[in-house]
């Protein structure tokens, strides 16, 4: 197996170790689950020299097909992580019609965005949960009223915090910065009209987490609260908290309304005031939380990586 990525060098053991975004996230992952499956494993990062086999069973590159023209023949898949579009573009379009990949998106909402003219076999492979957040949650009291955010400052911040002092209910806690993309400094740069504005209404800003004190974190929050965004293709952020039996509150925006089930483990909102009344509920209701508390967790974290590598293995 070849993976294939345009962005920082991740290895297989960077889960835990520091925080990282979602796409870092997943390509550690299954690199980590290819691994436990017993295959053969080469990771490349563009840029860089690699030791890469002669062939390979299955070539994998993630979000831009340029990546294959340094990869070694095999069977081809594009990893899709952002909407889709961007395909169009002659840059990304013309070694994609050299390469004829597989296509593979990460849900229903994702899929919608591949232009339907584009050659190649269409797959769909959710994303699973890092550990530690596929280990089973435990059942909660209601705690007391803290609210979470744990995605890119770029992502609904500033618009959450426009919206938070109308809760006027509890603290949120924001767990968001350039740190989770290795302290990018033009994503810095660019948060930083985001961040003002959290100070401002109040919001607590604390530094990205690695995963297992972010666990330890959202297990003292009573809800996660995510406006959401167009270019969310599937949000780990929000398929952890709901591991974790946080009821989520969100708009449907993007895919962030496949992670919640509306109504049971959380709210997915209509518009601005219809989300400040589902989060002040869920702040101040004990009946309602615990409600929609029982149920996520009764959903789990779903399947796994194992599965997600299985799913790949049947495009080779």
């Amino acid at each position: 197996m070849v993976l294939a990525n345009e962005g920082p060098r991740i290895t297989a053991d960077a889960i835990g170790a520091r925080p990282l975004g979602g796409v870092e996230t997943a390509f550690a992952l299954l690199a980590q689950a290819f691994a436990a499956r017993g295959h053969e494993l080469a990771l490349h990062f563009e840029g860089e020299r690699t030791a890469l086999p002669p062939r390979a069973d299955l070539v994998i590159a993630a979000r831009v097909p340029r990546l294959f023209a340094a990869l070694p023949p095999g069977r081809r898949v594009l990893w899709l992580h952002n909407p889709a579009g961007y395909l169009r573009k002659p840059r990304h379009l013309w070694p994609l019609l050299r390469a004829r990949p597989a296509l593979v998106t990460l849900g229903p909402s994702h899929a919608a965005t591949l232009p339907r003219w584009l050659p190649g076999r269409r797959v769909r492979l959710p994303l699973a949960v890092a550990p530690p957040f596929d280990a089973p949650a435990p059942e909660r009291a209601p705690p007391p009223p803290v609210a979470a955010f744990t995605s890119s400052p770029l992502r609904g911040l500033a618009e959450l915090a426009a919206l938070w002092p109308q809760v006027g209910l509890g603290e949120l806690r924001a767990y968001s910065g350039a740190a989770t993309y290795g302290d990018d400094p033009r994503l810095a740069a660019r948060a930083l009209p985001a961040l003002a504005a959290a100070r401002a209404a109040g919001i607590a800003l604390h530094a990205p987490l690695p995963r297992p004190a972010l666990r330890a974190a959202l297990l003292e929050a009573r809800v996660m609260l995510y406006p959401g965004d167009a270019g969310e293709t599937f949000c780990l952020a929000l398929a952890e908290a709901q591991a974790l039996g946080l009821p989520c509150v969100v708009m449907d925006r993007g895919a962030v309304a496949e992670r919640v089930q509306d109504g049971v483990t959380g709210v997915v909102a209509r518009d601005a005031q219809g989300f400040v009344r589902a989060a002040r509920r869920l702040l101040e209701d004990d009946a309602a939380w615990t409600a929609m508390h029982r149920a996520a967790l009764a959903r789990g974290p779903g399947p796994g990586w194992d599965a997600v590598a299985a799913g790949f293995e049947a495009l080779a």
